[in-house]
């Protein structure tokens, strides 16, 4: 007969929330972390055993906690679909953990700033999202809003919805954001119309443009680093 471990039936020497309790968390590799999480394993299997066969998907490490679906996780031996859910929220909770550490350092003048901020956030997209960043006078970010979802063209993309949320939030400034699923950040004709566009509406209606930021792979482009706007 099978035996389900779970992280209570494992040495002292083993359990990795007992060395969490005994040196810190920091000190706990990425599949004891995971196992405290899951906490019971399968059918000859531990939990430690289970998280490492998590790690050992896609990218090798945490981050297929962002890129496996549901789906994907619950067919792992051991992960049911409880766990799977709670394991795709942790994932959430740790992107907006690193949101809002980031949301003191961003500013208007700082492309590296505002794409660092959302580098987490749109670096595992599978589709394209174009955001809104709305700014005020003191170049402090008031908001942002997803403006679209998939392919950015220009003959979808609707100027009176951007600078209708512009004036709601009173905006004196705002920027365009958007991710390339190919993890890389050159811009394409499309991107180029759309900013050109953006920019001329925005010289009409008092409310500039600043950059036009294209996120990548851990990586970005800037229209106004590389002085594309005028």
């Amino acid at each position: 007969m099978y035996h389900h471990y779970t992280v209570k039936e494992l040495p002292e020497s083993e359990k990795p929330d007992e060395k969490c309790l005994r040196l810190g968390p920091e000190y706990l590799s990425d599949a004891e972390l995971l196992a405290v999480i899951i906490r019971t394993g399968t059918a000859g299997k531990k939990s430690i055993e289970v998280a490492q066969e998590i790690l050992n998907c896609k990218e090798k490490n945490l981050l297929n906690l962002y890129l496996m679906s549901l789906k994907e996780l619950t067919e792992i031996p051991g992960i049911g679909t409880v766990k799977a859910v709670q394991l795709k929220c942790l994932a959430e909770i740790t992107k907006r953990m690193t949101k809002a550490t980031r949301v003191h350092n961003i500013s208007l003048n700082s492309a590296h700033s505002v794409a660092n901020y959302y580098m987490e956030e749109l670096r595992h997209e599978d589709r394209e999202k174009l955001l809104l960043c709305m700014f005020d006078s003191k170049c402090t970010l008031l908001r942002d809003e997803v403006i679209s979802i998939g392919t950015i063209n220009a003959s979808l993309i609707s100027p009176r919805e951007i600078f209708k949320q512009a004036f709601m939030h009173q905006a004196v400034y705002i920027i365009l954001l958007h991710n390339h699923p190919s993890g890389n950040p050159m811009p394409s004709l499309q991107d180029k119309i759309v900013t050109r566009k953006i920019q001329e509406c925005g010289d009409l209606l008092g409310i500039s443009l600043s950059d036009h930021i294209i996120i990548g792979d851990n990586q970005y482009f800037s229209f106004k680093e590389k002085n594309l706007l005028h």
